[in-house]
Order: structure tokens, then C-alpha cells, then sequence
């Protein structure tokens, strides 16, 4: 019994972890079409085939003609692309556009969002993960009217069977003797067996058409966090299936191979947005922050030559006494708290500067899309002139207590830059491991994503994916430091 529990929590486990993002399977990417700003999201099915819920949500620029969306799996289209979908007005919903899209096979897609207006056209390249995260369960009352169908037509079949054996070719009001009866009934056995055949055949069918599925439902790579020495912490990338180089190679996003967050399983007390160095193709160490001792849950995003991003999950202990930290990387940061639970919408940042979260006018309700909106503000209360954090105006990392949603956010939402950066600069010929990923390395963005000086203010567009109480931690960079930020949202 306790096996068979331990074998259900671990497929449970692996099913909260079925996604770039675990527990946050939705994708939601926000930024420029041309010019127009626009916010989508592609609500993932959960399974492969399946109809992925599409919604465009125009938020500034000129007016809109049109909106359509093309589901793509490569980079520079090889033909003539098909016609793309037309998304919808929503009634009563204004700039708001809906439509709906089959991801046909797994792995990376990505969902081309074209708009168009008296201004000309603009698209945008909305990065999406095709994975089946669940086996979808048969309607019970469905399945008793199947089954009844299926046993009139069975009964039906054999009755029509004996029928024409026994009476077919007798002369009208004649009836059947003795021995035509038993070679009706005969043969009807016979029947009765080919058909029984059949279904059995079509179970053997259905049965390994379902563990073919199971098989394709998507599990992380499995990874080992050990903490070999003091003040280092390792991740190991242990699977088969990449030690069989079945997986194409890494890439960076954001200039690192892996961002790697640490949080203090219990009180959220303490966090760790680190980036590992790579030591070889399998193995990655980071200089382990003077966090308190316990046990953290770990959480590795990363993002393949293919185009696909996931996030790879673990657990580590960390002993108690703590070292002088030496960062691995200059973008590493950590936090820690009294591992209280503060309420409050401002806190107070390492540097004396306050940071403070946009308290929404209505209550948050989960797969609703939001802007998450942090303000800096220096000691002396003006706004805190803030800079690029690894390009982007900012990070934040969103948790739940028992670790069933944990999420990387950008100002650009779910997606990772990597990735568009694969469908972006993916050329037809591109066949050789390696190739691309050498290229998206030696790619400089020239469009920026600038912090506004001044301002000090950081947003993130998100959709909560289920109701309960979140942990956010928000992190911008001041004058050269890293400073991170620690909320709670309650979302119904």
C-alpha cells in the first residue's frame, strides 16, 4: 500500500511539474506588434493534439482592422504558409480578440500574431510549449451509453447472423428443421467469436494507443542539487535521455545557460536567483548564497537549440553555517527574511530604497490577466532611477507554499527570449547541433528593452492559475546592486 501511494504522489508530483513553467502551463507574452502593444495568451490544452485558447488583448497603439494567429513550428518558413486564423472581437470586451488553434504534435511551437490598422501591419512571434500534461478521463455516463450501443449492436449483429443462416433461404412459410437450426446456432457461435476477436482487437489497440500517450506526457528532465563543498551548490542533469543527447543542445537566454532560484520550502523565508557555471555539458555550479539552513526546493529554467524552455525541479538541504558568499556570476542575488508572512504592499530594500506593489482596485481572481505593477523609490521618496537587469527592466519569481506553481516572469511575461530568438533567427538550413545556438550567442538585440530613468517602475503581465495565497518576489537593479523585493497575493 505504502509503494503504491509513493508511485501515485510521484506521478502527481511529475504532473505539477508538466510544464515550462510548473503549475503555470498558460503562456503570456507582452510587447510590440508592429505598431501596436499588444498582451496574449495562449491557454495550453494539456494535451497533444489538442485546441489551445488564443486571446489578443490590444492595449495601446492606433486603431485595429484585424487580428489574425498562425501556428508555426520552424523559423523562415521553407513554403508558402497557410492561411492564418482570424481572431475574434470579444463582445463587450473592447481590444480584446479570441480564437482558437490546434497544436497538432509535441514539442516547440510558436503562434505568430499578425494585426493590422490604418497604420500598416505588425506581428509578433508568442513562443509556446506543446507538451500533454494530462490524459484526459472518459465521461462516465458517456461511456455506459457507448458500452450500451455496443452491446445492442453486438447482440444485433449475432441475431441477424442466426437469422439468415437458419431462415434466408428457406421458401416462404416454411420451417427450418432441427439440423439447420444447430448449423444456424454453429455458425453463430463462429460469429460470435470473430466478432469477440474484433473487439479484443480493438482494445489491444486502444490500450497501446493509450500507453503510447502516457509515454508522451511530459516530465522534466531529471536533475541532482548536492551541495559538494562549502559555498557551492550543484546541479547535475542526470537523465537519459540528455545523457543520449536525445535533447538539443543548450542556449543561452538572457546571456546564461541556466537560471537557477532557490526557495526555503515551509515559511518562503528565504530566496536565491542564481546562474550557474557550466562545468561540462551535464553539470553546473553556482556559489551558494549564506542562505539559512533547511530544506529548498530548487527550480532550473532552461531553454534547448529547439526552441523548447522547461524547468527542471529538485530538492536540496543546505547545512547550517554560513560561508563569505562568492558569486558565481555578478547577476546572482539572494534575499532572506524573518520567514513572517508580510501583508504589507512595501517593503523595505537592502540599500535603504522601499519598494512597493500596486494594490488592485478589485479583488485578483485566478486566469484573469493582470499587470503586476513595482515601484522604487529612493530614501529620500523620489523615484528610484533603476537599471537594466540583464537587459530587462526587471525579474520577479512568482511561488506558492506548497510548490505547485512556480513561474519566472519577465515585463515580457512567461515567454523566454530565447525562444523567439530561436524562430526569429532559425535559417532553413539549419541542420547541425549546435549551429543556431552559436548564432543566438553571437546575437546583439539592437532594440533594447530600456529602463525609463526617473520612472522606477517595473510590470509584469501574469494570470494566476488557480486560487490561494502567492509569494512574489520582485527584482530590479540600482546603482550596480541587485535588490529584490518580497509580496503577498491573495487570489480567489
Amino acid at each position: 500500500m505504502t509503494q503504491r501511494w509513493l508511485v501515485l504522489a510521484g506521478v502527481g508530483l511529475a504532473a505539477l511539474a508538466a510544464s515550462a513553467h510548473v503549475g503555470s502551463p498558460d503562456t503570456i507574452f507582452e510587447g510590440a506588434a508592429g505598431p501596436y502593444l499588444v498582451r496574449v495568451i495562449v491557454r495550453a490544452p494539456g494535451v497533444v493534439p489538442g485546441l489551445a485558447d488564443i486571446s489578443v488583448r490590444v492595449t495601446g497603439g492606433p486603431p485595429v482592422e484585424a487580428v489574425t494567429v498562425l501556428p508555426l513550428r520552424g523559423g523562415l518558413p521553407t513554403a508558402a504558409l497557410p492561411p492564418a486564423d482570424t481572431a475574434r472581437p470579444v463582445p463587450g470586451n473592447p481590444g480584446l480578440y479570441a480564437a482558437q488553434l490546434w497544436l497538432m504534435s509535441f514539442g516547440a511551437y510558436s503562434v505568430q500574431v499578425n494585426v493590422a490598422g490604418p497604420q500598416g501591419a505588425g506581428s509578433a512571434i508568442v513562443p509556446v510549449m506543446a507538451v500533454a500534461t494530462r490524459r484526459l478521463g472518459f465521461d462516465r455516463a458517456l461511456a455506459l451509453a457507448l458500452s450500451g450501443a455496443a452491446l445492442f449492436l453486438f447482440v444485433g449483429a449475432l441475431t441477424i447472423v442466426r437469422a439468415a443462416v437458419r431462415e434466408s433461404t428457406l421458401p416462404a412459410g416454411a420451417q427450418p428443421d432441427p439440423r439447420r437450426g444447430a448449423v444456424a446456432w454453429g455458425v453463430t457461435l463462429a460469429a460470435a467469436g470473430l466478432l469477440g476477436a474484433v473487439l479484443w482487437g480493438g482494445k489491444v489497440w486502444w490500450d497501446g494507443d493509450d500507453r503510447e500517450f502516457l509515454s508522451n506526457i511530459y516530465r522534466p528532465m531529471h536533475v541532482t542539487t548536492t551541495v559538494p563543498a562549502a559555498g557551492v551548490l550543484r546541479i547535475a542533469i542526470d537523465d537519459s535521455a540528455w545523457l543520449a543527447r536525445q535533447w538539443t543542445p543548450l542556449i543561452p537566454d538572457h546571456g546564461k545557460l541556466m537560471h537557477l532560484f532557490l526557495v526555503k520550502d515551509g515559511d518562503l523565508g528565504a530566496f536565491a536567483h542564481l546562474h550557474p557555471v557550466g562545468r561540462d555539458s551535464t553539470t553546473f555550479d553556482a556559489g551558494l548564497p549564506s542562505v539559512p539552513a533547511g530544506r529548498y526546493r530548487v527550480y532550473a529554467d532552461i531553454v534547448h537549440e529547439s526552441g523548447f524552455a522547461q524547468t527542471l525541479t529538485d530538492t536540496v538541504e543546505i547545512a547550517d553555517g554560513r560561508s563569505a558568499w562568492r558569486a558565481s556570476d555578478p547577476d546572482d542575488a539572494w534575499w532572506a527574511g524573518n520567514g513572517k508572512r508580510d501583508t504589507g504592499y512595501e517593503t523595505r530594500l537592502a540599500d535603504g530604497s522601499a519598494m512597493s506593489m500596486e494594490r488592485a482596485l478589485e479583488p485578483i481572481v485566478a486566469g484573469q490577466d493582470i499587470q503586476l505593477t513595482f515601484t522604487v523609490r529612493s530614501p529620500d521618496g523620489r523615484a528610484a532611477a533603476l537599471q537594466p537587469y540583464m537587459g530587462l527592466p526587471g525579474h520577479a519569481a512568482v511561488t506558492t507554499a506548497d510548490g505547485s506553481v512556480f513561474v519566472h516572469l519577465h515585463p515580457l511575461g512567461t515567454v523566454s527570449m530565447a525562444s523567439q530568438l530561436v524562430y526569429t533567427l532559425r535559417q532553413p538550413g539549419d541542420t547541425v547541433r549546435g549551429l543556431l545556438g552559436r548564432r543566438i550567442t553571437s546575437f546583439r538585440d539592437t532594440t533594447g528593452h530600456a529602463v525609463h530613468a526617473g520612472e522606477g517602475v517595473v510590470t509584469f503581465p501574469y494570470a494566476f492559475p488557480k486560487a490561494g495565497r502567492y509569494t512574489v518576489w520582485a527584482q530590479v537593479k540600482r546603482n550596480g546592486r541587485i535588490l529584490t523585493g518580497r509580496f503577498e497575493v491573495e487570489v480567489r
